[in-house]
């Protein structure tokens, strides 16, 4: 099932009840600056998980369908979308993609902001990327308690702080789905910044949490080592929640060979 892409962009696939945009690296950060340079917008990086979390989550759901990018997170996601016949060129976590589009905000003099982590990673990252990348403007940090439950009421003094430093990039770490719930619920305060989900990103940025080697990464074993690394948090995730995926792909896989089945002649 495809949904309609955001504007120059090809169409979008559906893989479980989200949508994921067939776009390379390059095609990404081409849109990422487009996006700076328009209206702003929202850019989410559906994983397994999430994928599984929105087969129950509407808000989760509703907050994708209005995402401008939105880019396969993981070999996994990759190799159902090839599964499905509807496959998209190439994986672009945000893991790695966060990296490439800090580079690209250095380049192009673009004011960047951290939301999230855990206390004092934004700070740190920031402090990391100064030796790195000595021409980033980071115009703020932030690591406030927010939730989602209550009103946009309880966040407007984050969302002020946030305006006031006019960032064209915040980078929001608050994991799924509160990242994604949060940016939905604030991008129009916002704009024109684009406000990306990225999870455990800054961790990696701030060098606390370190990535696994390349060639896990490519045959999908990345979670291995990330559960290695933080067993009592990941633990159920890993082997509770997403081995549902499997089913998730299984049940479209088997929708479409019945669609197909009954269009033959």
């Amino acid at each position: 099932m495809k949904t309609p892409a955001s504007p120059g962009l090809p169409d979008r696939m559906t893989l479980g009840r989200l949508p994921i945009d067939p776009v390379t690296m390059d095609g990404a950060l081409h849109v990422v600056e487009e996006l700076v340079n328009g209206a702003g917008g929202a850019v989410f990086t559906p994983n397994v998980d999430h994928i599984v979390q929105a087969q129950s989550n509407q808000r989760f759901r509703e907050a994708y369908a209005r995402a401008n990018l939105s880019l396969a997170d993981g070999m996994p996601v990759v190799w159902a979308t090839r599964l499905l016949q509807t496959p998209v060129p190439e994986k672009v976590s945000g893991s790695d993609f966060v990296p490439v589009l800090l580079e690209r905000a250095a380049e192009r003099g673009w004011r960047v902001y951290f939301l999230g982590g855990r206390p004092g990673i934004a700070a740190l990252a920031r402090d990391k990327l100064r030796e790195r990348l000595p021409s980033l403007q980071v115009v703020g940090v932030d690591a406030p308690r927010i939730e989602i439950d209550g009103s946009p009421a309880d966040w407007s003094e984050v969302v002020e702080r946030i305006a006031a430093a006019r960032p064209q990039l915040v980078l929001v770490a608050l994991g799924a789905p509160k990242q994604e719930i949060w940016i939905d619920q604030t991008r129009d305060a916002l704009r024109p910044a684009v406000l990306l989900a990225v999870g455990a990103s800054l961790d990696f940025v701030a060098g606390e949490t370190s990535r696994a080697p390349r060639w896990m990464s490519q045959v999908g074993l990345e979670w291995v080592y990330r559960l290695a690394q933080d067993p009592g948090r990941l633990s159920r995730r890993y082997f509770l929640r997403d081995p549902q995926f499997v089913w998730v792909v299984g049940r479209e896989l088997l929708a479409k060979r019945g669609r197909q089945r009954g269009r033959a002649p």
